[in-house]
């Protein structure tokens, strides 16, 4: 169960964040109204949020959930592959003080977004991508081990994040984009496959006992809540002009 969160303010900025989409330019000004809606969405939960001043030097900065990698027994600041935004780990790292008295943290030459980071119990799959290499990922593996968890690595193509694609829903209920549907490390699982014409829907986030989900994908939506998970739907559309998803916008803990 979560019973905090930190994210952080959209800044003004985010018209130039990084992103490979073909969707246009994110409003801004619905973007404040998209985050405050998640914001209340996650307090609706039962999640106490901590919200950080936007940061207008980093456009990318509302994604906080690429900068630090929580878990119940540390949390690890990560060094994000993309230069613009290393400096963002700073104000996170002052912000997680605030729960934890000392702080693990990923370094160069390793690169990690802890977007490429999936959490199932007690052991973490880690996807090498553009951002997250393997010495990165060796490090993480090793700070998991000396805390008692375990972690392995999953080959990725072309997608940005390893949560672009998966998303846990606990209980070994798994949504499964159909690039990792062949991925041996996933067979196990009680898969909730998402059809390519909606593949942004495959990020979506578990917060104590409900799925937050992105509006506008009516078959995953379905197929989510067919496999017996309640949904609460979200408009992401600014934040998906970004590449951000659900699980992006938050540090839970």
């Amino acid at each position: 169960m979560f019973s905090n969160a930190i994210v952080r303010t959209p800044c003004k900025n985010m018209v130039s964040g990084i992103t490979t989409s073909t969707l246009g330019s994110p409003n801004y000004d619905l973007a404040i109204v998209q985050h405050e809606r998640y914001i209340a969405t996650l307090e609706s939960c039962g999640v106490s949020v901590t919200v950080l001043d936007k940061e207008e030097d980093y456009p990318d900065s509302t994604f906080v959930e690429d900068t630090a990698l929580i878990t119940p027994e540390c949390a690890i600041l990560t060094n994000p592959g993309a230069l613009s935004r290393k400096g963002e780990v700073d104000s996170i790292r002052d912000a997680l003080a605030e729960h934890y008295s000392e702080l693990e943290e990923i370094k160069a030459p390793g690169t990690l977004d802890a977007g490429d980071v999936m959490m199932v119990a007690n052991h973490y799959y880690i996807g090498l991508s553009a951002r997250t290499n393997p010495e990165g990922a060796k490090q993480l593996i090793a700070i998991l081990e000396a805390h008692g968890l375990s972690g392995s690595t999953v080959a990725m193509g072309s997608i940005l994040h390893l949560k672009t694609g998966l998303s846990y829903l606990e209980n070994n209920s798994l949504i499964i984009a159909s690039g990792f549907l062949q991925e041996a490390q996933f067979k196990s699982f009680d898969q909730i496959s998402i059809p390519d014409e909606e593949s942004y829907a495959a990020n979506a986030i578990w917060v104590n006992s409900k799925v937050i989900v992105a509006a506008g994908f009516p078959t995953s939506q379905a197929a989510i809540e067919l496999a017996g998970h309640e949904t609460l739907a979200l408009n992401m559309s600014e934040f998906q002009k970004l590449d951000g998803g659900l699980s992006c916008l938050s540090l839970r803990f």
